[in-house]
């Protein structure tokens, strides 16, 4: 029995062009996003028989694989989330303050996560996050799914800087890419995932 499940979509697939085509769309959600969430179950099923057959040999790799998938199934499930038909503009609200406490501006918080996405080395995202510890935000570079993450630290806002993400429309030119993600932002749902993680209580 399958433990992780696809989403559907909040939009259908050309809802947000012309920033993000429709068969980007398609293709990113159905196949690749599709591929992550079967390689979490299938990553569980074989470090189940790894644990019934006592073998532990190939552990490494399984929990390595598992994660990947794992990681690039959550980060995928808030991009679809965290992007909107009718995003873009800014936030308000305490989102809005603790922006500019915490980077100064809504410029130079924009600045940061767009240079931070843009620079991926290889494949990854650029992430605005909550950090728990100093409860502040931050913004990470995520190699891959899950390198270079501050432990603990909630993902609120995602920009996929995967090639699969854009390439068919923007080739290799992801700057443009990124600078038109900001249309989309779905600032209500930021806010959400900013006020649900403020109000956890983590144990560091």
């Amino acid at each position: 029995m399958a433990v992780y499940t696809l989403p559907d979509l909040p939009y259908d697939y050309g809802a947000l062009e012309p920033a993000m085509s429709g068969e980007i769309l398609e293709l990113h959600h159905d196949k690749h996003h599709a591929a992550y969430v079967k390689g979490a179950n299938d990553g569980l099923d074989r470090l189940a028989e790894a644990r019934d057959k006592g073998d532990y040999a190939t552990l490494v790799g399984l929990e390595k694989t598992f994660t990947f998938n794992l990681s690039g199934h959550v980060l995928h499930s808030i991009f679809w989330n965290n992007l909107s038909p009718d995003g873009g503009d800014r936030p308000d609200g305490e989102l809005a303050a603790a922006i500019d406490e915490h980077f100064g501006s809504f410029d130079g918080f924009a600045g940061q996560l767009s240079a931070a996405t843009k620079g991926v080395q290889g494949s990854g995202w650029g992430v605005l996050a909550w950090e728990p510890l100093s409860r502040r935000l931050i913004v990470e570079q995520v190699y891959d799914h899950h390198g270079n993450v501050g432990q603990g630290s909630t993902p609120i806002l995602v920009f996929d800087a995967w090639e699969h993400a854009y390439y068919l429309q923007y080739r290799n030119v992801r700057p443009d890419y990124v600078d038109r993600l900001w249309n989309l932002v779905n600032w209500t749902d930021v806010t959400a995932r900013f006020d649900a993680a403020r109000a956890a209580d983590p144990k560091i």
